[in-house]
This record gives C-alpha cells, sequence and structure tokens, in this order.
C-alpha cells in the first residue's frame, strides 16, 4: 500500500487552506507586484543610452533631437 496521503486528507485541500496561509500567500503577491514596480521604475528611470552613433575618430550621426 501507498503511504501516501490522498487529496482529501491533506490540510490544504479543496479550499481548507488555513486563515494565516492566505495571509501569507496574499502578502507574497503583494510584495513581489511592488517588487517588479520597483525594478520597472529603476529601469526607466535609469535608462542612460546614448543616442550618439559613433567614435570620436570617426564621427556618426547625433540622432539627438
Amino acid at each position: 500500500m501507498s503511504t501516501e496521503p490522498s487529496l482529501n486528507q491533506i490540510d490544504d485541500y479543496n479550499d481548507n487552506e488555513s486563515p494565516e496561509k492566505r495571509k501569507l500567500i496574499k502578502l507574497i503577491v503583494i510584495g513581489m507586484l511592488v517588487a517588479g514596480v520597483i525594478l520597472a521604475t529603476i529601469k526607466y528611470n535609469f535608462n542612460t543610452v546614448s543616442d550618439y552613433v559613433g567614435t570620436p575618430q570617426n564621427p556618426g550621426i547625433n540622432t539627438a533631437r
């Protein structure tokens, strides 16, 4: 016989999660969303790509408007 529990024997099966676990999962999801927003904001604000194409020896096109 199998020693693994059936689905009905698992505490969290079929919408029987404890309120603490639900709260923890909500906090993790919200935390990950906040972290994503912070990282996206940092990436957007500190994107310092130069529009200049070329080198001092071979001047290129300055695409700044």
